[in-house]
Parts: structure tokens; sequence; C-alpha cells
């Protein structure tokens, strides 16, 4: 079931205090007189007036940080959330944190950036919903001197800094798995993501330019299902009548973890569950384990949720530290052979 979050303020308190140093007075002529130590310790205290005061006027201080998430739909993308807003709720009480929801949708994520960049953010950290209708609102925040950091998608400009896992190596390792899995000869369904979405894009291109080296494999059926269980049963019931006998249908290559469960529920309620067909996702869901476990998943591949990198990454550049431009993670391959070490951590 959809989650849905409304637009929301995480106001927090800035802890400790910025002090500034005391310009030096001029020199005192040679004859004058030494200072007593009553006017030494009138002179420290005037200087500790004025450090006080300085302090009191930057205690306060607060960094405006945009969050624009493009959904709240899928385990993945509420984990990527809450495990960031608490970081900086837990690590970086400087951060004011206005959340926003895209609710899977380019003109409602672009109205969102659009109205935190009139907000007079800091920085902006956004995990696009597709690449190219979010490129030109992340641009406009960048010519405004406001950083962008991306989580997970990207968009068709240059950002301060993308922080994700690379998606083309997920598709050409699950593409080598499955060939090794039905031994290079089969027909396979591919469940795509959202379209125009950078991870869709590059687990597709992985897996289909993979797909090359074993001439015996093929992609019989494909289309984008939004990353959503309800879409991708949908569509698997569909594939299910169009394709009716056993072997017909060797695996199901899906974008993500959710998408994958659709599938594994479309093919139970068409009792077809014996034939065997692999179905393969991606993301790292509890569920995704659970079935693995069970035999109802041939594996899944792990994407981290880019969490607390992305507040980690803020925090660098609003106080001037540097960070790689592109922050690479890691990914992890759960099959049968591993998936107990996995069961109990899953999203």
């Amino acid at each position: 079931m959809k989650k849905k979050f409304l637009s929301t303020l995480l106001s927090l308190t800035l802890v400790g205090a910025c002090l500034t140093g005391c310009g030096s007075a001029a020199e005192p002529a040679a004859d004058a007189p030494a200072k007593t130590e009553s006017a030494e310790k009138e002179a420290g205290a005037e200087a500790a007036g004025q450090e006080s005061a300085a302090a009191e006027n930057t205690e306060g201080k607060k960094w405006k940080v945009g969050f624009a998430q493009c959904s709240m739909n899928a385990p993945h993308r509420i984990k990527m959330t809450e495990v960031n807003m608490a970081y900086a709720k837990e690590n970086y009480p400087e951060f004011d944190v206005i959340l926003t929801d895209g609710e899977d949708t380019d003109s409602k994520q672009v109205s969102d950036v659009e109205d935190l960049i009139a907000n007079n953010i800091d920085i902006l950290l956004i995990s696009p919903n597709t690449s190219e209708a979010l490129t030109d609102v992340c641009q406009k925040a960048m010519d405004a001197g406001i950083p962008v950091v991306t989580l997970d998608r990207n968009v068709n400009c240059d950002v301060t800094c993308w922080i994700g896992a690379e998606n083309i190596p997920m598709g050409v390792q699950s593409a080598d798995l499955l060939a090794e899995m039905i031994k290079g000869d089969g027909k396979i369904i591919e469940v795509q993501g959202t379209a125009g979405a950078s991870a869709t894009i590059d687990r597709h291109q992985g897996f289909e330019d993979e797909l090359k080296k074993y001439p015996n494999l093929s992609v019989i059926d494909t289309q984008y299902c939004n990353y959503t269980r309800a879409d991708a049963m949908s569509y698997m019931e569909d594939m299910l009548q169009k394709f009716p006998n056993e072997g017909d249908i060797s695996a199901v290559y899906c974008h993500n973890d959710e998408m994958a469960a659709g599938v594994v529920e479309a093919i139970a309620a068409a009792g077809r569950s014996d034939e065997g067909i692999l179905v393969t996702g991606m993301d790292g869901n509890e569920e995704a384990f659970e079935y693995v476990d069970s035999g109802a998943m041939a594996f899944t591949v792990i994407y981290p949720t880019c969490a607390p990198e992305g507040m980690q990454a803020a925090y660098k550049i609003l106080n001037g530290e540097s960070v790689d431009k592109h922050w690479i993670l890691d990914t992890t391959v759960v099959s049968k052979d591993n998936v107990k070490d996995f069961l109990g951590t899953g999203l």
C-alpha cells in the first residue's frame, strides 16, 4: 500500500557557538604606565563580554535543507527517507529539514522543488522521479548557488554530488546469474520500473547488453510497471494468459523487489508456482529475502538506501568540505547460498 507523506518541517536546535577573535589595539606609548591588576581584570571582563555577545549573535544559526523525495510508495523509499531524517535529527541539530513527497508524479516533484528554492533552502537533496523532467529545476537550483545532491536516481545536468550504486552492473550481474541458472537457454520477461528514471534505464541497458552473450536467451515481453507491486501483478497476470503453457516462461527479471513480489503473487494465484519460473528482484526488501529462502524467488540484489550518506554529504558541503562528485555505494547479491545471513535485515 502506498504510504504518503505530507510535506513536513523538521526543526532542530543548533548546538555550540562560534567564538570570534578580538582585534588588536594600538600599542601604548613607551612612557605609558603599566596596567594595574584591576585594569587588567577590567579589560579581561570586557573581552569576555564581547565574546559572549558574539556567541549570542551566532547562536541559533540554521542550515535549511530541502529533501525532495520522489515518492513514498515502497520500503526502499521509506527507509531512505526515515534513516536520513533520523540521522539529521540525531547528529546535525543545526539542520532544518523540509521534506516533500512527489507522489510518483513529475509535475508534483518539480513544483515541490520550485517551492523549496523559493523557501531559500541552503542545499537540495533529491531523489528524482525521472531524469529529464527534473533536470531543469535542478539546474535552476545550481544556477541559484544552491548545491544539489541526487540520491539513487540522477538528472541530466551537473550536480554537486550523486550518491548511489551503479545500476548497469546490477543488470549485467542479473543477466549472468539467470543465464547460469537456466543453463543459457530460455525465455525471459522483463518487468521495468518507471520510464525515464535513470535506474530503470541503466538496469535495462545492463541486462539487455549482457544477454547478447547468450544467443539462446531472449526477452519475450517487457513493460514499465512503475516500481509498484500492483502494476507488476496485473502485468504478470496478462503474461501468464499470453504464455499459458509450462516452459513458455523461464524467468522474470524485475527492476525492484516490490514488482518481484507482485509477480510471485500472480504466479501463485494462477497455480503455476511449480513450473520453476525464476523471479529476480532488486533493493533488499525483507519480503524478498523470505521469498528467496522459500524458493519463490531466485535472487535479489541489495541496492543501498543512500542513507545516512545523503545527510552526511549535505553536512560536508555546507561546511565547506569536499565530497566526491560520484559517491559510489556497494551492492550485494542475495541468493539461496547466503540468504540466511540476511534474513531479518531487509527493508
